[in-house]
């Protein structure tokens, strides 16, 4: 049974913006063509807009008992040392200033908590996880419970 499991979907709110854009990108595309032709780039750019706003979202989040699961990345949680939840400031500061190279990152914008997970691993040179999530707290809790 999995400790922790969630997607990191995007949010309805962004969905209109972004869908508004698409029809605007479509209508200077359509205004290039005369007649039913014009109409063309209607379907074909907000299908686009749409599949990339899916893809965007489709990033799963799980804690088995042995595996953190990212997407397609695979941690045991033998090398977890630390999991450490992130409010949104502290997000911007480990990503930005004080941010390692050498880190794995999965973030999205949207979602302002996130969650360091310290690694002690000798032969991977990643220092640490920084893995955006809805529910930091449970997710460095599930993280700590099986680690």
């Amino acid at each position: 049974m999995p400790g922790h499991t969630e997607r990191l979907s995007v949010p309805w709110w962004l969905w209109l913006p972004s869908l508004l854009v698409g029809a605007v990108l479509a209508a200077q595309v359509g205004l290039g063509a005369a007649g039913p032709r014009g109409w063309v780039a209607y379907p074909v750019v907000l299908t686009l807009v749409a599949v990339g706003l899916w893809r965007l979202g489709r990033i799963r989040i799980s804690v088995t008992e042995d595996e953190f699961l990212v997407d397609d990345a695979r941690l045991p949680l033998r090398h977890v040392a630390q999991a450490i939840p992130l409010d949104a400031a502290t997000k911007r500061e480990l990503l930005g200033p004080s941010a390692d190279p050498m880190a794995f990152v999965i973030q999205r914008p949207w979602v302002p908590g996130a969650v360091q997970v310290v690694l002690d691993d000798p032969d991977d040179t990643t220092p640490y996880w920084v893995i955006s999530s809805r529910r930091p707290e449970d997710l460095a809790r599930a993280l700590r419970r099986v680690g």
